[in-house]
């Protein structure tokens, strides 16, 4: 399978939609992508996996990243993909749609239509976003192949309603193990019941007052929260063991050591096991690049609630923001799409600022 890369932009990101590729099985995508890639002659493509890298090499002061994700969660009965209403109101619906097919869509027509841009580009397409962390494509080319991701600005093409999210929320799952006694419960005095003595874990959380740094000029909003809690083996045995699991989301001017200490300040008392853990990203809107494009943009920059993978390219020293059409919020669901309009405003905005 081949890509037209010069098509227009709706319709190439219909085709990579219409091409499933649930994490685990982006192969036949990354092959189409791979063999339009080849084909537009002035790019340097390299592979890894089914991850992708193709960059030009000009010899330009400055060097931009523009990377976006192959896969897609599971499909639910909505590809291949539709279109409802007209003109500006037209909507592409579908698996991939919003996350993040048309954000790479846009990407993709820039490596075929920028031929000769103002900046070198480095263009990434990778594998397993949507997994545990631990099969991420980009994940992965930071350990194997860091200098294929050399830049000094990166976009990164989660859906952010075509304006620009800077960075990113740092996240920090981790465990609080109750232990109790059993015992018959016809005869509860004889035992401890681990569930109850969750409560004054609970009441930590319900009384937790978010913290709202601003970082870099923009205001992020801390979250704690518990996410699953288990205990009980029968309807007539104490239980002797409640188990906790608790989110936290914290500004990225901390990091990952900063929100663990601020945990066990919270929990004092309680043991806390790391269950996972990633490192937020500032926006780094203070470097000459981002000034550039959001002056394109146009648009008041806003932060990015949630954790991305502009998290990797901080930790390469690069500075990079969310920037892709569709909401974040339809990101996941079965009624998925992403506005025509979107799209096509994402392409002239990236086709300008590099042209």
């Amino acid at each position: 399978m081949t890509l037209d890369l010069h098509d227009d932009v709706v319709s190439l990101t219909r085709a990579l939609c219409d091409i499933p590729s649930v994490s685990g099985d982006e192969g036949n995508l990354a092959d189409a992508v791979e063999a339009s890639l080849r084909k537009l002659g002035h790019l340097e493509v390299l592979r890894d996996g089914d991850a992708l890298v193709a960059r030009t090499n000009l010899g330009r002061d400055k060097r931009i990243v523009l990377a976006g994700h192959l896969d897609t969660v599971p499909i639910k009965d909505n590809l291949p993909t539709w279109t409802t209403g007209e003109g500006d109101a037209q909507l592409l619906h579908g698996r991939g749609t919003c996350d993040m097919k048309a954000g790479l869509a846009t990407q993709l027509r820039i490596a075929a239509t920028v031929t000769e841009p103002r900046h070198d580009l480095t263009f990434v397409c990778y594998d397993n976003e949507e997994v545990a962390s631990v099969k991420n494509g980009l994940g992965r080319l930071v350990r194997n192949h860091p200098d294929w991701l050399a830049g000094d600005f990166a976009i990164l093409g989660e859906p952010s309603n075509s304006g620009v999210e800077g960075g990113c929320q740092g996240t920090m799952r981790v465990r609080i193990t109750l232990k109790g006694k059993a015992a018959h419960t016809a005869r509860a005095w004889r035992g401890i019941n681990a569930i109850h003595a969750a409560a004054p874990v609970l009441a930590i959380l319900n009384a937790y007052e978010p913290r709202r740094p601003f970082v870099d000029g923009l205001q992020y909003h801390e979250g704690l929260n518990a996410v699953n809690i288990q205990g009980g083996i029968a309807g007539n045995v104490l239980p002797d063991e409640c188990v906790i699991d608790i989110n936290h989301r914290f500004a990225p001017d901390r990091s990952v050591d900063e929100a663990y200490a601020y945990l066990r300040e919270v929990f004092a008392g309680y043991e806390l096991e790391i269950r996972d853990q990633a490192p937020g990203a500032r926006p780094g809107l203070d470097q000459p690049a981002a000034a550039e494009f959001l002056a394109v943009v146009g648009k008041e920059p806003a932060p990015k609630f949630g954790w991305t993978d502009v998290a990797r390219f901080a930790e390469l020293g690069i500075p990079a923001v969310n920037y892709a059409p569709g909401d974040p919020l339809l990101a996941h669901t079965d009624e998925e799409y992403v506005p025509v309009a979107e799209i096509r405003e994402c392409e002239r905005v990236l086709a300008a600022w590099l042209s």
